[in-house]
């Protein structure tokens, strides 16, 4: 008599928003490979987990249409069991419970033993730095710091990733010295506030001592700081930059807008003189430094006068790299209690506007890089190019390099000297050099 045999679960985990959320994939993963388990990323599976996004609009209904997919295939068959976990889950469970009440179950943010058993497995407090990465080998992303204690009015991350705690810088460099045992190259370090790194440990903001200990690690070639916020940024983080050639000349600082009544509204603690001037520190500091920053328009209350003010400063600053983000309207913010008064197509106007001054800032700045030598990372082979980037730029939302592959042969991971030949708004071509 042939008995019956058991179809071994494969664990799908389905990972949705920022780099925060990838590492917490990364970190899931590594909990159930250790437990024994198989488990893919983005791949078949029996089983489904979705890390989901809670921050604004689009990123929660691409995280709804997710599980209302999923939840579509498991009454097809085609899974078995689908569990949500991450910030939408955290901040909308009973909502989500009731609407979609045919998920397994809902963890938050900080229920990773929960899940972990659910799916089988145990939580094993030992594995600091075990992560399955999903990144290319070259590089990680690094959370040195979970939460946030900023009050900022339009933001809902405290409510879905509590205050702010930082890691320990022991167990960083564990960490990064098991990412360098493992082949990467580049560290990008993310938390939802660098500036505020150790104050709770160590009673100083002490992201500068943090780096003097990651670039000892053998392997790590290049450090990037992702998410500085302006007020209090420590200073002597500047003097570590120009000192170590490890730490990129890179710097994303998120500053949201520039008209003082709009930055009060927000609480951001500062104005346009002090974010104007902290920002000549930080060129004349480290001249080759790039800075990335991320700004909101659309915001309640901002009239024509604030977003000519905001216009006109970013012409002036000509920051190397942009996002613009149009406002969107969170529950339980501080913001949610104005009017959500600009019109959804004034707010895209004025984002596609401030996106198109920065196209062409972007492109004059490139134009100045052709015939200029650059050390790239290779990321990846896409169609007939190699596509590469230099130490000013992140992966995933800043410019690339592309090398003509049919001239020359690079390995994925490995950096190289090349010349920029052309240059378009957001794309450096280039020759390998040496």
């Amino acid at each position: 008599m042939r008995t019956k045999t058991l179809k071994k679960n494969k664990i799908n985990v389905i990972t949705l928003g920022c780099s925060k959320n990838v590492y917490d994939s990364e970190v899931l993963m590594g909990q159930l490979k250790a437990s024994g388990k198989e488990v893919v990323h983005e791949e078949e599976g029996n089983i489904v987990v979705i890390n989901t996004c809670g921050f604004i609009n689009n990123a929660k209904e691409e995280s709804v249409n997710t599980i209302l997919d999923y939840m579509q295939k498991k009454e097809d068959g085609d899974v078995d069991k689908v569990f949500v976990t991450g910030c939408l889950s955290e901040r909308y469970k009973p909502d989500l419970q009731k609407e979609i009440s045919n998920v397994d179950q809902y963890f938050g943010t900080t229920e990773l033993p929960q899940l972990l058993n659910a799916l089988g497995a145990d939580y094993k407090h030992e594995l600091i730095g075990e992560r399955l990465t999903t990144t290319p080998k070259n590089y990680a992303y690094l959370k040195i710091a979970e939460g946030c204690d900023r009050p900022c009015s339009f933001c809902a991350i405290p409510l879905m990733r509590g205050k702010h705690k930082s890691t320990p810088i022991e167990n960083l460099v564990i960490e990064a010295e098991k990412l360098a045992a493992n082949g990467v190259k580049e560290l990008v370090l993310i938390a939802q506030d660098l500036t505020y790194y150790g104050l709770d440990l160590y009673k100083k903001r002490n992201l500068a001592e943090l780096l003097e200990a990651l670039v000892k690690v053998e392997g790590i070639e290049w450090i990037r700081l992702h998410y500085a916020f302006p007020t209090g940024f420590p200073m002597d983080v500047l003097d570590v930059m120009k000192r170590e050639p490890k730490i990129c000349n890179y710097l994303d600082i998120p500053l949201q807008h520039i008209s003082d009544k709009i930055l009060k509204s927000m609480r951001r603690g500062t104005t346009q003189e002090k974010t104007t001037k902290l920002l000549k520190e930080f060129r004349a500091a480290v001249p080759e430094m790039t800075i990335r920053t991320t700004l909101i328009v659309g915001y309640p209350g901002e009239t024509e006068e604030d977003y000519q003010t905001l216009k006109v400063w970013v012409e002036a600053m000509r920051f190397e790299r942009l996002g613009c983000f149009t406002y969107s309207h969170e529950e339980n913010t501080h913001a949610f209690n104005l009017e959500d008064d600009v019109p959804e197509e004034v707010k895209m106007a004025r984002a596609n506007e401030i996106m198109e001054i920065q196209s062409q800032i972007s492109w004059e700045l490139n134009q100045a890089k052709i015939g200029k030598t650059f050390k790239v990372v290779i990321d990846r082979k896409e169609g007939e190019y190699f596509v590469g980037r230099t130490e000013f730029d992140s992966p995933d939302v800043d410019n690339e390099v592309l090398i003509d592959a049919s001239k020359t042969y690079l390995k994925t991971g490995e950096f190289a000297t090349v010349k920029v030949t052309e240059a378009a708004d957001f794309d450096l071509y280039a020759e390998v050099v040496s």
